[in-house]
């Protein structure tokens, strides 16, 4: 039997009952070993631990060959199940599957989930939504299967009816989706439907739409609107400083306020360069979900080319947790000892003072702590 765990993260309602509300949570489904379990036969379905949001009981059921019995099918099917016998009145909830992560980075439609999302009521024990499919086939391509497992994240929100009323019926009977504007905006990037901009880098040519893009960097409306504003209709803008895979994960986050995860191999590659680029056209938030991702990059081999990155680009919190790995004697003496910070003497002298600095007043610190101490401690 394949392992399965959950985590439900429960909200809890406004403290205040004047106004109905929708309480809501999700749950993790972690499946492992995917590739003994695909082959299980048809109509058979692995259930979720079972976990409780807005009172009820709920578990996700997965079945990796589809629910016919009978058919073979390409697909694996998740569902979500209410768990507990018959209740008086039906128990709304909308219900969003989606990729472990992608929620958060709100990646539009590279979910390759089909029937992902809807509203259900659910009636009585056993009461199973719509289902929710993908092809196996595509799965296998895609970056969400690592180490032989996934993980699928089920997003739940129950409406209660406080009896308001006309609104305490409009919440029983309407229930309002999450937000989804970057699917809508990344799909107006991808059939460049409406495109009044045109930039080549390297080889590649990217159409895009110059309000959007001036909404969210201040560079690019400087660039696009300003006075010496480039880009008509009829013209390329050029970039030459940049390659073409940086420039279209910059503008996939322009358009959804997202970055995908990146291989381990190129991660730290890719997260300098898209720093870069989100320094170079003013895109705050990017800046710093580069700076916090390269936090988890630092080691003996990275650390000098990453602090100097930071200087150069004003990455404070960076810097610092770059000289905070540094501050430890074993990791400075190894990357003082290959010569890790030769660059730095010239290109960033003012942070090697600060890390001397830093190094000083820790010693001092320990000093202190001898001084203080009585000779019996000694």
């Amino acid at each position: 039997m394949p392992a399965f765990t959950g985590v439900s993260f429960v909200g809890d309602p406004p403290s205040s009952a004047a106004i109905p509300v929708a309480v809501s949570g999700c749950h993790l489904l972690v499946v492992n070993g995917y590739s003994r379990i695909k082959d299980t036969p048809n109509g058979k379905c692995l259930r979720s631990q079972g976990f409780k949001i807005g009172g009820h009981r709920w578990f996700i059921e997965y079945c990796p060959n589809g629910y016919e019995p009978d058919n073979a099918s390409d697909y694996m099917t998740f569902c979500l199940v209410l768990d507990e016998g018959s209740t008086v009145e039906p128990v709304h909830a909308h219900y969003v599957f989606s990729f472990f992560g992608q929620a958060e980075r709100q990646e539009p439609s590279s979910s390759l989930l089909i029937g992902a999302r809807g509203a259900h009521k659910f009636f009585c024990n056993d009461a199973i939504s719509y289902g929710c499919c993908m092809r196996r086939q595509d799965l296998e391509k895609s970056i969400h299967l690592k180490n032989d497992g996934f993980t699928i994240r089920c997003d739940i929100a129950i409406v209660k009816d406080f009896n308001l009323g006309d609104a305490g019926a409009a919440m029983r009977f309407v229930v309002v989706p999450p937000a989804d504007i970057q699917n809508h905006l990344y799909n107006l990037l991808l059939s460049q439907e409406g495109a009044d901009v045109t930039f080549q880098v390297g080889d590649e040519k990217f159409a895009a739409h110059r309000c959007v893009l001036a909404a969210r960097s201040a560079v690019f409306k400087a660039e696009l609107f300003g006075p010496m504003k480039e880009g008509t209709t009829d013209t390329v803008v050029r970039i030459d400083d940049m390659d073409a895979k940086v420039f279209r994960l910059l503008l996939v986050f322009i358009y959804c306020d997202s970055i995908p995860e990146f291989e381990e191999e190129e991660e730290e590659f890719m997260l300098q360069h898209l720093l870069v680029a989100a320094d170079k056209y003013d895109v705050p938030r990017l800046r710093l979900m580069c700076e916090q991702k390269l936090c988890r990059c630092i080691n003996t081999d990275t650390v000098a080319t990453i602090l100097e990155l930071a200087e150069q680009h004003h990455c404070q919190g960076l810097k610092d947790a770059c000289l905070d790995f540094l501050s430890s004697p074993a990791n400075l003496q190894e990357v003082t000892a290959a010569g890790g910070l030769d660059n730095l003497t010239s290109s960033s002298p003012t942070v090697l003072v600060e890390l001397i600095a830093k190094l000083a007043k820790l010693a001092a610190g320990g000093l202190d702590n001898l001084t203080s101490s009585s000779p019996s401690d000694w």
